[in-house]
């Protein structure tokens, strides 16, 4: 298991984002070049990467193509193809994305159709044309879960991996984007354990960030900083260290450098307290 997140620090060289890595006590960082970098850059930083033991965790391909408009749909697909092909030629763990969303107001966002069994069906077809395009030997293509969107649970994503049935997809694991109800958020632990039970052997990557429930009447739910909230980081961290190998871990969505230092110094503390190394 390996801890990483975005970088502050100017970069403009391998050896600049080598040591900008390094300055943060990172073993794992997102890509570091887009997907229209020249071979010579891409192969600069594979090198870089590999001689300083960092893994490369993914490739972010955000975009829609769920997307009701033909031509944004189209533009996502081609960005998704564009962000494997990246992540294969540089070799990093993945390339992700969300699922999308059937609406055209936000990329990510709910929708009245998103949890339809058509929408399953667009979703596994959508990812084996990705894949398929692609056919990566080094890297795999992922889906974020989401709270309104496939996948939403361990459940629906190890259907999904059944139905798209690509050895080149490969789960990317958010757990807080699972919690959709206020069982799941007081049980977490249960929902941590049934991810690994029913996905672990399909995990590449994960993403760190916690959750806190407010107290109005109608349910809501609010990201926060790692150890301000309610996620059972002891499980989650249990759980990816028996796993075994070099999964990521990725801290992400905070405003600063200083609230990732704090982020990052509250899951070392807690893999400490369990006796796991990072």
């Amino acid at each position: 298991m390996r801890l990483g997140g975005p970088l502050f620090e100017p970069i403009d060289s391998p050896d600049a984002w080598v040591q900008a890595v390094q300055n943060n006590g990172y073993r794992a960082a997102t890509c570091p070049v887009a997907p229209d970098a020249d071979e010579d850059t891409v192969r600069a930083y594979r090198v870089a990467a590999e001689k300083a033991d960092i893994v490369i965790a993914e490739v972010g391909a955000w975009s829609n193509p769920l997307s009701s408009d033909p031509d944004t749909r189209s533009q996502a697909i081609d960005k998704c193809i564009r962000g494997l092909e990246l992540a294969d030629r540089i070799g990093a763990i993945c390339c992700v994305n969300t699922a999308g969303s059937r609406g055209t107001f936000s990329w990510y966002g709910p929708h009245p159709a998103n949890l339809t069994e058509e929408t399953f069906e667009m979703i596994v077809e959508t990812t084996r044309k990705i894949i398929d395009a692609v056919r990566p030997t080094r890297s795999v293509f992922s889906l974020e879960p989401m709270p309104w969107i496939y996948p939403d649970s361990p459940a629906s994503y190890l259907r999904l991996i059944h139905a798209i049935d690509r050895p080149g997809f490969g789960v990317h694991l958010d757990p807080v984007n699972m919690i959709n109800s206020p069982a799941l958020y007081f049980d977490n632990t249960s929902l941590l354990r049934e991810c690994f039970r029913l996905l672990g052997g399909h995990m590449r990557c994960c993403h760190a960030k916690d959750i806190t429930l407010g107290e109005g009447v109608s349910v809501q739910f609010d990201e926060v900083r790692p150890g301000l909230g309610a996620l059972d980081y002891a499980t989650y961290l249990r759980e990816l260290n028996n796993l075994g190998g070099d999964i990521p871990i990725l801290l992400e969505h905070l405003p600063d450098a200083e609230e990732y230092r704090q982020a990052a110094d509250h899951i070392r503390g807690v893999a400490a307290s369990v006796g796991i190394s990072l």
